[in-house]
């Protein structure tokens, strides 16, 4: 549903993307990371067809960013950082002009703004001012303009910023319901909120792509091997000396952090302490966070490898 292909922007001799290519399929939900100044607002404005590119080529649903921009803006609903809701508006005069905006048919313009409401839990406040809503409401209704002429794609531009622990997890289930109905691209610097809703994450850093997969397989390759985690009632110097035969030992107190071989020798690690009499509380793989990974590939060393 999205294909970029060297999507390159400069802003005189500053390169802010530099040739990006990365496509995402349709239903997909993919997460859009990097610090601030990587270059993340400047492309999606750019696939959005607010900003036009300095060099290559944008695909969004079958058409041309750059060739056909109307279809394009057809095809997508774009939620930028700053909602652009207007305060003095209800939230059903608001919608009516977005669906008007984006030319839902007259016929189907009262049911498609009922659906949307209902969609994104703004029934019970329609008829309230924006300017008296909270700020949670508030990106609520920046969705459901978004929405409310179901296109296939949405970009969301830190859909969650500046909300309490409350509204990001509501709108974390939101974002989430659309999964297969819409293809979502979500930038967002909360990184649980990326683990938790998307299926890939495409990371930016310095206007470039330094990492694309899905979390798993990235925390795979921070890794750099088969990591586990294995808490014991009794440290047993014998049984770390027999454990280290499995592989790499580090041990914490009661928690011994082991780097396997081979999947193979997970029933091993387990045999071997309860033949020494260690008595295991727990066993289980021990993964890399996204922020480790964020923070590895967004400094100098900027590689998983």
């Amino acid at each position: 549903m999205i294909t970029v292909t060297h999507l390159t922007k400069q802003y005189g001799p500053r390169t802010a993307v530099h040739d990006l290519n990365f496509e995402v399929k349709k239903g997909e939900i993919v997460g859009f990371l990097g610090p601030n100044g990587a270059g993340k607002s400047t492309t999606m404005k750019i696939l959005t067809g607010f900003m036009p590119a300095s060099e290559g080529k944008v695909m969004i649903a079958g058409h041309d960013v750059f060739h056909e921009p109307i279809k394009v803006k057809q095809s997508i609903g774009f939620l930028p950082e700053n909602p652009p809701v207007y305060p003095e508006m209800s939230v059903n005069q608001y919608l009516d002009f977005a669906a008007r905006l984006h030319q839902v048919p007259p016929k189907g313009q009262a049911a498609a703004i009922a659906n949307t409401l209902k969609r994104v839990g703004l029934w019970d406040v329609r008829h309230r001012l924006i300017q008296n809503l909270s700020k949670g409401y508030r990106q609520r209704v920046g969705l459901a303009q978004a929405l409310v002429h179901n296109p296939p794609v949405l970009i969301l531009d830190e859909p969650t910023v500046g909300l309490d622990p409350k509204q990001i997890i509501e709108i974390r289930e939101l974002i989430k319901s659309l999964r297969g109905d819409h293809t979502v691209l979500l930038s967002s610097h909360i990184l649980p909120e990326v683990t938790a809703t998307c299926d890939r994450v495409i990371v930016l850093n310095r206007g470039k792509i330094v990492a694309e997969d899905t979390i798993d397989h990235l925390t795979s390759r921070a890794q750099g091997g088969l990591i586990y985690a294995l808490t014991v009632r009794n440290v047993k110097a014998a049984g770390v000396e027999a454990l280290m035969q499995l592989g790499k030992i580090h041990t914490t107190g009661n928690r011994l952090t082991i780097e396997l071989k081979s999947e193979d020798a997970r029933e091993k690690v387990i045999e071997t302490a309860v033949k020494h009499d260690m008595g295991v509380l727990e066993f289980v793989a021990d993964k890399v966070s996204l922020e480790d990974i964020f923070l590895k590939l967004t400094t100098n060393e900027g590689s998983l490898a």
